[in-house]
C-alpha cells in the first residue's frame, strides 16, 4: 500500500483516488504524522439492478407471447 504526504495528495488528487480505486484504498500522512487511509466508498447496488423498460402492449399480448415461448420445444 503506498503512502503519500499531505502536499503530494493536494497536488496528485485525481491520480491518488484512481489508486485508491486499483488497490483498495491509499494512506495519505500528515506533517504531525497522522495517518488516514482513503478508500472507495461501498455501493449496495446489485449489478443486476437495471432500469424497467416501458412496453406499450396489452395483458393479452404479453401472456400470449409468454404462452407460445413456453410451448416451444427445447
Amino acid at each position: 500500500m503506498i503512502t503519500y504526504t499531505y502536499s503530494e495528495a493536494r497536488q496528485q488528487l485525481a491520480s491518488l483516488l484512481d489508486r485508491a480505486q486499483r488497490d483498495g484504498e491509499v494512506l495519505v500522512r500528515r506533517r504531525d504524522g497522522r495517518l488516514f487511509t482513503i478508500r472507495p466508498a461501498q455501493t449496495n447496488d446489485s449489478p443486476l439492478d437495471v432500469a424497467g423498460v416501458r412496453v406499450e402492449m396489452e395483458l393479452d399480448d404479453l401472456l400470449a407471447i409468454q404462452r407460445e415461448i413456453r410451448e416451444r420445444p427445447e
